[in-house]
């Protein structure tokens, strides 16, 4: 693997992360989160060799770019996401203690 090689899946994981928040601006959590599985197998990889390549000062640049739009696009995704997620938290232990009082008392059995 090049550096070349390097930069061209930080292009792709900015690409998914794009493409991600799209998704999550549509709603769309079966799409995002094929895209999440996507963007993590591009991690793998660069986790698996990027320490063994030397980038030229053109290619780390390139890097913090797209670095940048990852970690923007993450935070949009965060800012869209985290509001249905703790209500899906909340409506689970809502739930989850109506399960336990039902156990206990034996409402509605």
């Amino acid at each position: 693997m090049t550096g070349d090689d390097v930069i061209a899946i930080y292009e792709s994981i900015s690409q998914l992360t794009d493409q991600m928040l799209g998704a999550a601006r549509a709603a769309d959590w079966e799409l995002l989160s094929a895209l999440e599985a996507q963007c993590g197998n591009h991690i793998a990889n660069l986790r698996i060799c990027e320490d063994n390549i030397a980038l030229s000062q053109a290619q780390r640049d390139q890097k913090v770019v797209f670095i940048t739009r990852i970690l923007e696009d993450d935070r949009d995704i965060r800012n869209l996401t985290e509001p249905g997620l703790r209500k899906l938290s909340a409506l689970i232990q809502s739930n989850h203690t109506e399960r336990k009082l039902l156990n206990t008392y034996g409402i509605g059995s």
